[in-house]
């Protein structure tokens, strides 16, 4: 079964414009958690298009304009270390995706059925239903993991211009051994680590080095 055939099968007479939603950037120990809405008409399908973490960059970047231009609509919301330090990245991850669909509802752009990578949403207007590997399953939230993981790495980019010390573009704050060392060295920097997570907890411990951001 295809991607969108996957979609397909949610769809009937009254269910036209199925939305996916999907986020980027859990694991990260600094920088925005980014979660990405995108809905899709029965008519759109494009083969290249697949779960964003089997994608190449190049590829990912490739689509996101294609996504873009042929989604019925899409949103994209960032959601902050401080926030994901006050109430944990899993409902830095809820609220975010509410946000995003949220946006197209205030909009006024159309959405039937919602599809979510395995996250749960109270929606009384709406069906959702959270799929375990959504992402490798449904077009729309593929999509949307696409227009998240490529927001996400823009974002880290550009913090990489602003402190290139610290490498941001090459590990886009992940947690590798590379990353933690220069964290070490220069120190976490304020409002962009995530003080709740363990790696930074013990960066601070043991050297006291907070860089205000």
């Amino acid at each position: 079964m295809t991607l969108k055939e996957f979609d397909d099968s949610y769809r009937t007479d009254e269910i036209e414009f199925i939305a996916g939603l999907d986020e980027a950037g859990r694991g990260p120990i600094c920088g925005p958690v980014v979660c990405a809405c995108v809905v899709l008409d029965r008519n759109f399908d494009n083969s290249l298009i697949n779960d964003s973490k089997k994608l190449t960059a190049k590829r990912r970047k490739e689509l996101v304009p294609i996504i873009k231009q042929n989604a019925a609509a899409y949103s994209i919301v960032f959601i902050d270390a401080v926030t994901i330090d006050r109430i944990n990245i899993l409902e830095a991850s809820r609220n975010g995706m509410q946000c995003a669909l949220n946006k197209l509802k205030v909009s006024r752009k159309r959405v039937d059925f919602v599809l979510t990578d395995y996250m749960e949403l109270v929606e009384e207007s709406l069906d959702v239903v959270p799929l375990v590997k959504g992402d490798s399953k449904s077009l729309a939230i593929a999509c949307a993991s696409i227009l998240a993981k490529e927001a996400r790495d823009d974002y880290m980019c550009e913090l990489d211009k602003i402190y290139p010390e610290y490498e941001f573009k090459k590990h886009k704050g992940y947690p590798t051994k590379r990353h933690l060392e220069l964290a070490a060295r220069y120190g976490v920097i304020d409002k962009l680590y995530r003080y709740s997570y363990k790696p930074v907890k013990k960066i601070i411990s043991e050297k006291q080095t907070i860089k205000l951001f």
